[in-house]
């Protein structure tokens, strides 16, 4: 079948690894696979966007991403809708398509519903996007409320909805409640190939002794991990004030190996993680800690990958995370998590077994963090047990089947089609 990926800007992240994953996993069971989006920088993304394996059509990128500094959810929304008038009115007549997958903004489905090919769609629910703005003032309230009308209206209007873990399903349905549809639940996976390769490349580079992980960290370094774009409700700072109170736990000598290396997405169209990259550098410094952090931005899926093999323990920290990738790709180069303990990671850790679930407190996660440098064994044992974890649970091959089976469904005359 041919299925087109709709999305709004395929850049670094967690929502657009998983449908760079998905379009992998459809296209090695055979399935015609091209890309629709509004924004994609070839510098700035996931190498399969950019390397060929994919066909990538941008469209509608000189739309505005904002007015006056704001409405950027108003922009997001017609920036889609016109992509979506494309895929429906004017792309070509032979490259006619059979199931779209799209996610993150839903006001396209009814506009594919009226394509003269009329193809199934498929909408894969990351979280609610109204919730992001649930603690707004009230005019940000007012304004949003017709947005808000829209996603809940036209997310019912897809053939097939799927979400990514058991809590976003919960949160889905106290949201959505004027809706009768109940979606599956598709854990994200990772595409195991790519990482199998990537870690045999670094074991000989490491048999090789070349160059350490980063200049600013010497090679008998006891590293924390934490990978997220540089957003706020990510909680980087979390991390930083655990390390600090660490220092205050561990003798100087030991406290001298510890380094941080925050690695997140950093997009200069975006100011948030502009203005996020100088605060946490502000953090640093008032906390004394320019010696231990290194603040990475948009390292590339091989530098990714060198971080995960270099590091010994991996930091999540984002509250009521809807899943999160990071801390399968962590388990999976055997390194034990610590977490919060909410939202999706509950679902990808197990407390005391792969990883640590902690309270949003510097003194939990230091607690975890103490533990772990102080016992290699421990440390060791949760890493292999969270790779099994991976390869039990979150398969790609797993995650490829089930996948695949809903885009047959949607085939018509499937007895599970609408």
């Amino acid at each position: 079948m041919r299925v087109l990926f709709l999305h709004p800007d395929l850049g670094i992240g967690g929502a657009e690894r998983l449908v760079v994953d998905a379009a992998l996993a459809l296209k090695e069971r055979g399935h015609e696979i091209s890309f629709l989006t509004n924004h994609h920088d070839s510098l700035h993304c996931f190498k399969e966007t950019a390397d060929g394996t994919f066909p990538v059509c941008v469209v509608g990128d000189w739309l505005p991403r904002r007015l006056f500094g704001r409405f950027y959810a108003f922009c997001a929304y017609l920036r889609m809708l016109y992509a979506a008038c494309y895929a429906s009115f004017f792309m070509p007549q032979r490259e006619q398509i059979d199931v779209v997958f799209c996610d993150l903004i839903s006001v396209c489905v009814p506009v594919l519903r009226l394509a003269r090919h009329r193809p199934r769609v498929l909408f894969y629910c990351h979280f609610p996007d109204q919730l992001l703005s649930a603690r707004a003032g009230l005019l940000k309230r007012l304004y949003r409320a017709p947005i808000n009308w829209l996603e809940e209206r036209t997310i019912g209007m897809a053939d097939k909805v799927l979400v990514n873990s058991k809590f976003t399903l919960r949160v889905f349905q106290d949201t959505f409640r004027r809706l009768n549809t109940v979606p599956d639940v598709l854990y994200p996976s990772l595409h195991t190939q790519y990482f199998d390769k990537m870690e045999q490349k670094l074991e000989q580079r490491s048999a090789l002794l070349e160059e350490p992980v980063h200049a600013r960290v010497p090679r008998n370094s006891f590293i924390f991990l934490d990978i997220n774009r540089y957003e706020r409700k990510k909680n980087h700072a979390l991390a930083l004030h655990s390390l600090r109170l660490l220092g205050n736990m561990l003798p100087t000598l030991d406290f001298k190996r510890c380094r941080l290396i925050i690695a997140g997405g950093y997009d200069t169209r975006c100011l948030e993680n502009v203005e996020h990259y100088a605060e946490l550098e502000k953090i640093t410094a008032e906390l004394k800690l320019q010696d231990h952090v290194v603040l990475l931005r948009s390292p590339t899926d091989e530098e990714k990958c060198s971080l995960l093999y270099a590091c010994h323990c991996l930091l999540y920290t984002p509250e009521n995370e809807h899943f999160g990738i990071v801390p399968l790709e962590g388990m999976y180069f055997c390194k034990p998590v610590v977490a919060l303990n909410s939202g999706g990671p509950t679902e990808t850790i197990v407390h005391t077994s792969t990883g640590f679930l902690c309270d949003k407190e510097e003194q939990s996660f230091g607690a975890a963090m103490y533990q772990l440098f102080r016992d290699d064994q421990l440390r060791i044992k949760m890493g292999e047990l969270g790779r099994k974890r991976v390869q039990q649970k979150f398969s790609f091959e797993a995650f490829a089947d089930r996948l695949n089976n809903v885009v047959q469904d949607l085939q018509p005359g499937s007895k599970k089609t609408k």
